[in-house]
């Protein structure tokens, strides 16, 4: 081989192991900015399974993600993980949860998720599940969750800690 050759083959091995990690892809719908949607991964015969995201509002008004439906499930609902007496309590949101302006709502283990209810077909990790979620004001929006392994803690950029509440502002 020449010495160009190599020179080139060394610039593309650096530049490919220099890269940034593959990111979720990132949807815009009206004001707000949707990211890292991933669900975790669910066996064949598993009647559940949870999915996260976050939600960034980059207008003015505030806008509530009221709901969301797939193909991969009957039914699904937002729900709340919180701590209670030492166990983990899950409860259904009734009315949405709020986006407001400037806002993000992160949806991450330990506090808010999509909780997805008598699945329809197991959820395979590295495959991806699509998602309508239902916005107040910004209408319905397809989102592609990537489906990660059943014990995963999200994307590697995702940051959300379990403590968060699910809302930070900026």
């Amino acid at each position: 081989m020449k010495p160009g050759r190599y020179l080139f083959i060394s610039m593309l091995l650096v530049g490919a192991l220099g890269s940034p990690p593959a990111q979720s892809q990132e949807v815009k719908a009206g004001d707000l900015v949707i990211s890292q949607p991933w669900s975790r991964a669910a066996p064949h015969g598993a009647e559940t399974a949870s999915s996260y995201l976050t939600i960034e509002n980059k207008g003015a008004a505030a806008d509530r993600l009221v709901g969301a439906s797939t193909d991969a499930a009957e039914k699904i609902q937002i729900e709340q993980i919180s701590m209670v007496g030492g166990g983990m309590q899950l409860k259904p949101v009734t009315g949405g949860l709020a986006i407001g302006p400037g806002e993000k709502l992160v949806l991450a283990p330990g506090g808010n998720r999509l909780g997805l209810l008598k699945l329809k077909s197991a959820l395979k990790k590295g495959s991806k599940v699509s998602m309508t979620l239902a916005f107040e004001k910004a209408g319905q929006v397809a989102v592609s969750f990537d489906v990660l392994s059943p014990a995963a803690k999200g994307p590697a950029a995702a940051k959300a800690s379990p403590a968060d509440d699910g809302k930070m502002k900026k």
